[in-house]
């Protein structure tokens, strides 16, 4: 594994054993991170990140590579087996504010770092404003006026 930077001390086994074999599987190909992001759905940078343990991979990350590097079905679901492992122990981010609880919430069906960003609080339904009325008052008054001037007039 000529190149590659020291994987983070604190990572634990698991997900250590998957980000080697996904490094071994990349070097298998030949080819660059260029070329990998070119042949997959994912960039450079991207690759980067899995493959230094700085962000862990997405399960379809690890699909395409298991694809580029030419695995068999079994060699595949193995290696999809290996990523669920790593999942499990990957290290979870800090919550977003310091002493905030429930920031990140247990879902199976979707990885923490896939969920999207929760929508901002959306502000309370205000009742139309004093002024507002005001002014739908004031033009039914305007309107009655011109149809009465206008009555009156032709009459």
């Amino acid at each position: 594994m000529g190149g590659w930077q020291q994987l983070p001390d604190g990572l634990p086994p698991q997900a250590r054993h998957l980000v080697t074999r996904l490094r071994d599987l990349k070097d298998g190909t030949g080819l660059s991170l260029a070329a990998l992001g070119a042949r997959t759905a994912y960039s450079k940078s991207s690759w980067q990140r899995y493959l230094n343990a700085v962000q862990p991979p997405p399960r379809q990350a690890v699909a395409a590579l298991a694809e580029v590097a030419g695995l068999d079905p079994a060699d595949a679901e193995r290696l999809a087996v290996r990523w669920e492992l790593a999942m499990e122990d990957w290290p979870r981010p800090e919550p977003l504010r310091p002493g905030a609880e429930g920031d990140y919430q247990e879902d199976p069906t979707v990885p923490w770092w896939e969920r999207p960003e929760p929508p901002p609080p959306r502000p309370e339904q205000q009742p139309p404003s004093v002024s507002l009325l005001l002014w739908a008052v004031l033009l039914l008054l305007a309107l009655l006026l011109t149809a009465v001037v206008g009555a009156v007039a032709a009459g």
